[in-house]
């Protein structure tokens, strides 16, 4: 069953400090990670205000990834870009339409 992550946060910090912390991970999981898809948004009334979009084939996959000794370092680095601890949502998809 596919899965879903939202990781909602909120940072004073530059956009581009967010944005190579991702690219860094990308490059250091290269051919390991297990993340299908992820989109970055910005909220347009907050402009401090994120929410990741994060797919995944599986829950297990994502736990996988999650385990990853590079997703463990990117996460630490992006904690601290952060003004408060990112509220992370775990959806199982039910149902999917295009």
């Amino acid at each position: 069953m596919a899965f879903v992550q939202l990781i909602e946060y909120e940072t004073d910090r530059d956009e581009g400090e967010l944005s190579r912390v991702m690219d860094e991970w990308m490059q250091a999981t290269e051919g390991k990670r297990t993340m299908s898809r992820e989109m970055h948004t910005r909220d347009r009334e907050n402009n401090g205000h994120y929410v990741d979009i994060v797919e995944f084939p599986s829950y297990e996959r994502a736990m996988a990834n999650s385990d990853l000794p590079e997703t463990q370092r990117a996460a630490r680095r992006f904690r601290e870009l952060c003004s408060s601890e990112p509220r992370f949502v775990n959806l199982e998809v039910v149902e999917e339409r295009t």
